[in-house]
């Protein structure tokens, strides 16, 4: 029986969307975050806030949410060389993907939360990667998670879980999911609090939340917010 589970926390609105469908339904939940060089370090800030708030407004969930941990991989940017880690501009490379994925990174961070679960006591790992609205990343594949799962297993010699309750949502459909976990009030501190931008713009509001409304995740995020509440006001 699982009943406590580690949350890869980003700060972003995916991963704190699976932070709170996580404590919906374990009995223990702590947080892992990684600064590894990323262009929008903003991001680093967000999830503190983002915690504090669930924490103090949410009294159901923050009974359950434990300890959070930070790990240092910045030399994952310094290998990469991505525009997700450098001041390049955003585009798509030889291979058909664009220039903002970062080779390894959802593999590592798989790795490192499972080393820190097997010394914590925690036997699912939460993450918000999504094949439905994506960049074609391939490390955020159903397909490769599930191997990941086996690898991981295996190699701790401990039942592991991998979780990502957005693999096949698009963008609207985690706002809903926002919704149905936490209300309005919940929605609201997505807006809010969260942040999504690459280029880690946090001086630009839009109803959907902060950013630069160029990039492809400010993209993904308006146009899954303006369907969200075109449904929501008919």
């Amino acid at each position: 029986m699982h009943t406590n589970a580690l949350v890869l926390f980003s700060g972003g609105q995916d991963s704190t969307t699976c932070l709170a469908w996580a404590l919906e339904r374990f009995e223990r939940v702590e947080t892992i975050g990684f600064n590894y060089g990323q262009r929008h370090s903003v991001e680093l800030e967000c999830r503190r806030n983002v915690l504090n708030r669930i924490r103090e407004e949410f009294d159901h969930w923050g009974s359950r949410l434990g300890e959070d941990h930070f790990l240092d991989l910045q030399l994952l940017g310094q290998i990469s060389e991505t525009a997700m880690t450098s001041e390049k501009e955003i585009e798509f490379a030889q291979s058909g993907l664009p220039n903002t994925f970062v080779p390894g990174r959802n593999l590592l961070f798989f790795t490192f939360a499972a080393a820190l679960a097997y010394r914590r006591g925690l036997s699912v790992l939460v993450g918000g990667m999504c094949e439905t609205d994506y960049s074609g990343y391939p490390d955020c594949r159903d397909n490769t998670l599930k191997a990941l799962q086996v690898s991981l297993s295996l190699g701790m010699e401990m039942p592991l879980v991998i979780e990502t309750p957005l693999m096949w949502l698009n963008k609207k459909e985690t706002w809903e999911l926002a919704e149905d976990l936490g209300g309005q009030r919940f929605v609201e501190l997505i807006q809010e609090q969260t942040h999504t931008c690459y280029l880690g713009d946090r001086e630009h509001r839009y109803d959907w939340g902060y950013g630069c409304n160029r990039c492809p995740a400010c993209e993904l995020r308006r146009i899954g917010f303006e369907a969200f509440k075109q449904d929501t006001d008919a």
